[in-house]
């Protein structure tokens, strides 16, 4: 009997037939332990995990734009049973144990290990190619038996105050997980790990493995928010303390949320076509339970994040008016100082033509021609002084009048 991932349908591992026989024989049975299923609220693991124990992240040696398989486990019943260390001996070990499930974990892989993949899983060539190349929109797909993921992981980076993004893409089909990851960003030891302390959780197949690490993907974009609510209420102390450089800086953030809007919002459709499917295809109850959760912060932080453009597009806005008030009010003061300016020249002006007029009769009189009648006349020198005195207090009223004076 088939297993429904929402609208998407795979087969079931032998292991999980025998779980949902033991379900329809027990009705009755008490729920899953909460302890064992308390994984998603453990306490995260230690920073650095143990060489050559991540199924994801690069192992030690290997360069950031290194490539290939980084772990593979296989599972049965829930708990490890093997550790291959090559792709060839993954898939001996999985014929091996037909009721067994293998996780394979790449870093950008080389073209070689993609196709082997795919000439031992039956991978859809078109889910091979989007996964060979990066910057894919999240989406999921069903290939025949297989389901084809791409997720965008999320991480905030406090010291540049940046939103690092990560891509991820899953192909979960019967018995196998493989997740190829292109960045930093997610870090799914941490979801190996706690699956294998919930082995009751794991033993349901590889659509738990799936819903473990949505809810991981999901999970990350949380510090993010809260690392752009950070820098929202910096920006606005900023923009009313009128820093010239906040512009730059909320260009920038809104840039980044469209980024982070693009991550996240088609995470709401995809978790929302799995549910479609619960009651028609009988998923499993406990994982109905972990991907309504997970529809639930999907759908928080996709408001969120369409809070936060909406939020930094009017702080732009009351930047950009407050930036105008200033620039007006600049403005204004200039040419207050320009007419100050204007109004002490004019004075001066007005003076200097004032103090230019006895100047000019002084100068001509000064001059001591011979045949100047009123050098020898007797009331030359009252009519000089007269004659400065006239053109002086002429002028004088003259500028009064335009008020220059």
């Amino acid at each position: 009997m088939p297993l429904a991932f929402g609208t998407y349908i795979l087969p079931v591992p032998g292991s999980l037939r025998k779980v949902r026989s033991a379900m329809a024989e027990r009705r009755a049975r008490p729920a899953l332990s909460p302890k064992k299923h308390a994984w998603r609220r453990q306490p995260p693991p230690p920073a650095v995990p143990p060489a050559g124990d991540d199924p994801t992240a690069p192992p030690d040696g290997l360069q950031p734009d290194g490539a290939g398989i980084v772990h593979a486990a296989l599972y049965r019943g829930g708990h490890r049973v093997s550790t291959p260390d090559s792709l060839a001996e993954t898939f001996r070990q999985l014929r091996e144990y037909p009721d067994g499930m293998a996780w394979i974990g790449l870093y950008r892989p080389p073209e070689d290990e993609i196709h082997s993949l795919a000439a031992e899983f039956d991978l859809h060539p078109l889910a091979v190619e989007d996964a060979l190349e990066a910057h894919q929109r999240p989406k999921l797909e069903r290939y025949g038996e297989t389901l084809f993921v791409v997720l965008r992981a999320a991480r905030y980076l406090d010291a540049v105050e940046e939103v690092d993004f990560g891509e991820l893409h899953v192909f979960v089909g019967q018995d196998f997980v493989i997740t190829v990851r292109h960045g930093a960003a997610p870090d799914l030891s941490v979801v190996r790990r706690r699956m294998e302390e919930a082995p009751e959780l794991l033993a349901l197949g590889p659509e738990a493995v799936l819903y473990a690490i949505l809810d991981s993907v999901v999970d990350g974009y949380a510090p993010v928010v809260e690392g752009v609510q950070n820098d929202v209420d910096e920006i606005e102390t900023e923009v009313f303390r009128g820093d010239p450089e906040v512009s730059r800086r909320i260009y920038e953030l809104s840039r980044e949320m469209v980024e982070f809007q693009r991550a996240t919002r088609p995470l709401v459709g995809m978790l929302h076509s799995l549910m479609a499917g619960f009651a028609k295809y009988r998923t499993d109850e406990e994982l109905q339970r972990y991907l309504r959760d997970v529809a639930d912060h999907v759908t928080h932080i996709s408001e969120r994040v369409d809070g936060f453009r909406q939020a930094l597009a009017d702080i732009l806005t009351v930047n950009a008016t407050l930036v105008t008030q200033q620039q007006n009010a600049e403005m204004r003061a200039l040419a207050e100082a320009g007419f100050e300016q204007n109004e002490e020249i004019k004075k001066i002006s007005s003076w200097a033509a004032i103090l230019f007029a006895p100047t000019l009769v002084g100068t001509i009189y000064g001059m001591n021609f011979d045949h100047m009648p009123e050098l020898h006349w007797v009331y030359g020198y009252p009519f000089a002084i007269l004659l400065m005195a006239a053109v002086c207090t002429s002028l004088y009223f003259i500028f009064k009048r335009r008020d220059w004076l």
